[in-house]
């Protein structure tokens, strides 16, 4: 996990900022079928495994980090950066930010990524 003082000394001096929410986030993620037995869990409706991250597993904020830098590798600490499902664009002038804004949210559909 990055640290957020890091981050924001990369944002720091940049003219133009536009910020992002992913929405419900982890749920991105699937699990690989031979590991969704070890999310199982039993209530009064029957026994249910998740197919798709929750948020409450130990290793979802650091897999869906490493998820994130992986699709954003490229525009990470130069034009965007992540935290989370928080997403920072930042550009020097105004048209430098809605250009990677613009390259941002292309990303984020080919990913099949939902902001908020």
């Amino acid at each position: 996990m990055p640290f957020m003082d890091q981050m924001l000394e990369r944002l720091a001096g940049k003219g133009w900022y536009c910020f992002l929410y992913g929405y419900s986030g982890y749920n991105h993620i699937s699990i690989a079928p031979e590991d969704q037995e070890k999310t199982t869990f039993t209530c009064p409706y029957g026994t249910f495994a998740f197919k798709r991250m929750p948020f409450r597993l130990c290793n979802a904020p650091t897999t869906f980090q490493m998820c994130m830098m992986s699709i954003f590798s490229d525009m990470v600490e130069d034009t965007l950066e992540v935290f989370m499902d928080d997403f920072s664009v930042v550009g020097d002038t105004f048209d430098d930010c809605l250009l990677n804004l613009s390259r941002a949210l292309q990303r984020c559909e080919e990913a099949n990524l939902v902001l908020n």
